[in-house]
């Protein structure tokens, strides 16, 4: 590799599924590092933390929603895998702060598409972006840090984007299909409820300072 995207772990307990979604991440221009149960992904992220991980949510001895809880800083990002059936686990995983998944059986090119673009959104921040205030709510896009009153909101990586994202555009209504594009920047999503549930925590993090507001048949648009 002659430039190195950024680094990812693979967590999975499959053997053939590791292998072949770190050959096409490795072909993509990734560091990939791989982990067979919950333990050994906790060691590897302890060891040097990746930029993101790919985790299986069914795995031996720690699951990976238990993974997700004690690796909740989250300076990295998180794409589940997740079975067929698995709604409700999906869903805790989105509350926990997972900035996608993909559901098993999955294409690998198509996973790499996800790993792309959630790893864009922190590159494509300049890191002269002004600071944006909004009465006692100011987000800071080069340090990518959100205080309200002056003391520090804890975001995930994914409830930042969305939220520096509407608050460029205050009072501008977004369908969730136009915040999948701009804001995870998959064009193609069927499954909008992610957005759903990132506002959900935005709101109960932002308000009564700031907020979300619901414009009913159309999205969602920032209040300050």
């Amino acid at each position: 590799m002659d430039h190195v995207r950024g680094s990812v772990l693979v967590v999975d307990d499959e053997p053939t599924i590791s292998e072949i979604v770190s050959a096409y991440l490795e072909r993509a221009g990734y560091a990939t590092r791989v982990a067979a149960d919950g333990y050994a992904a906790l060691e590897a992220v302890a060891q040097r933390r990746p930029d993101l991980i790919v985790l299986d949510l069914m795995l031996p001895g720690l699951d990976g929603l238990e993974v997700m809880r004690r690796v909740r800083d989250r300076a990295t990002a998180i794409i589940l895998l997740t079975a067929k059936g698995a709604e409700a686990d999906r869903v805790i995983g989105l509350r926990l702060g997972a900035d996608d998944y993909v559901v098993k059986p999955f294409s690998p090119a198509e996973l790499v598409a996800r790993v792309d673009a959630v790893l864009r959104r922190v590159d494509t921040v300049p890191a002269a972006a002004p600071v944006l205030r909004c009465g006692a709510l100011e987000i800071d896009p080069g340090a990518r840090q959100v205080r309200i009153e002056g003391a520090p909101v804890a975001l995930t990586a994914r409830e930042f984007d969305l939220l520096a994202f509407l608050a460029r555009h205050p009072g501008q209504a977004f369908t969730r299909e136009q915040l999948m594009d701009h804001v995870w920047q998959y064009a193609f999503y069927s499954d909008t409820s992610t957005v759903t549930v990132h506002i959900r925590r935005l709101r109960a993090k932002l308000e009564p300072f700031a907020g979300v507001e619901t414009v009913w048949g159309v999205g969602y648009r920032f209040v300050a």
